[in-house]
């Protein structure tokens, strides 16, 4: 009896690491001191010099059950950029630039090529973040998973000068409302997805008109990551009083966490386009309004509060920062919360 014939396979976990190596080594930045294949990562500091009162800023975050669909699609070089962009956006949400991501990978079986795909997505994302891939752990769990499954989870750490952190303290009635457009589902609310929708390959492939692409690549689109919009909106001179990244918990929850007591969001649902994929899945499962904005970005990933008069250069930055930007609403006065109207 040795280790591989327990279930763990330590030569596979070798080839793993040699086949990502090419991936993490295009999301190296000045800062990361060492190589790839030590016990730790490290990252220099010295940055922080340059502040008046650094703060760093973490978030860690998984893809929920959107793996089901990698799984059924064979398909995993995608789902590593959604893993990074749900702890970078909220590193991002609170003014931070995300500095290094670690990944862990838990698996029942070592398969190094789709390891090595896996890891190819984290490392887009990172790229797409500016944030550098310091580590990571890749985990045989034989007896506790199917071989053929696997779960992704990540941690990021970012940097913010204190007085440029973005903590909600100041917003007051009057101020705007601007949504980000989201990529599509993005990784939150696939529990209900896939009641809503056979989770088959026929299904999955199946073409939709309304979404002009199948069921399963429009439920895979990758999660889009934000950071260089805000840092665009403002090295634009705009001070981003309040910052929400609507994730599980839809507008209802999220939104109501950038607010401070006596002022509530109000969201004009007529305000920007509502994603296909939203409809289409509220039709076919039949699904109440309020509970698709309870569970879904329906179409806006990320919704910012800003002065009115702050308005053309935001959505000017956003714009030329490659994202498609609306004013979707308003702060008034009230118990804090968001009205749909």
């Amino acid at each position: 009896m040795d280790y591989k014939k327990s279930g763990v396979d330590i030569e596979a976990g070798y080839k793993s690491v040699e086949l990502m190596k090419e991936h993490i080594k295009k999301t190296m930045r000045p800062e990361v001191l060492g190589g790839i294949g030590g016990f730790s990562g490290a990252f220099s500091m010295a940055k922080i010099k340059e502040m008046e009162d650094p703060v760093l800023l973490s978030g860690t975050d998984g893809c929920g059950t959107k793996v089901k669909l990698c799984f059924l699609m064979d398909k995993h070089d995608t789902i590593g950029i959604d893993a990074v962009a749900m702890c970078v956006n909220d590193v991002a949400c609170a003014g931070g630039e995300p500095l290094f991501f670690l990944d862990y990978i838990a698996c029942g079986k070592n398969y190094p090529e789709k390891i090595a795909q896996i890891v190819k997505g984290v490392a887009d994302g990172c790229v797409q973040s500016d944030c550098a891939l310091v580590g990571g752990e890749t985990a045989e769990h034989p007896g506790l998973m199917p071989e053929d499954e696997y779960d992704l989870a990540g941690f990021s750490v970012g940097l913010v000068d204190r007085k440029d952190m973005i903590t909600g303290d100041s917003i007051l009635p009057g101020d705007v409302l601007v949504g980000i457009a989201s990529s599509g589902v993005h990784s939150n609310g696939f529990s209900l997805v896939r009641k809503v929708f056979e989770m088959t390959k026929e299904s999955l492939n199946t073409y939709y008109d309304e979404l002009g692409a199948t069921l399963g690549e429009t439920l895979i689109t990758p999660t889009r990551i934000y950071v260089k919009a805000l840092r665009a909106v403002k090295e634009s001179g705009v001070t981003i009083k309040g910052c929400s990244h609507i994730t599980g918990g839809g507008f209802y929850e999220n939104i109501p966490r950038m607010l401070p007591d006596g002022v509530c969001a109000e969201v004009k649902k007529d305000s920007y386009p509502v994603l296909p994929i939203f409809k289409l899945m509220q039709k076919v499962g039949d699904i109440e309004e309020k509970m698709m904005y309870n569970t879904f970005n329906m179409g806006l990933g990320m919704v910012l509060a800003i002065e009115p008069k702050d308005v053309d250069a935001t959505l000017k930055a956003l714009e030329s920062a490659g994202e498609k930007a609306y004013v979707v609403g308003r702060v008034i006065a009230g118990e804090k919360g968001v009205k749909l109207i």
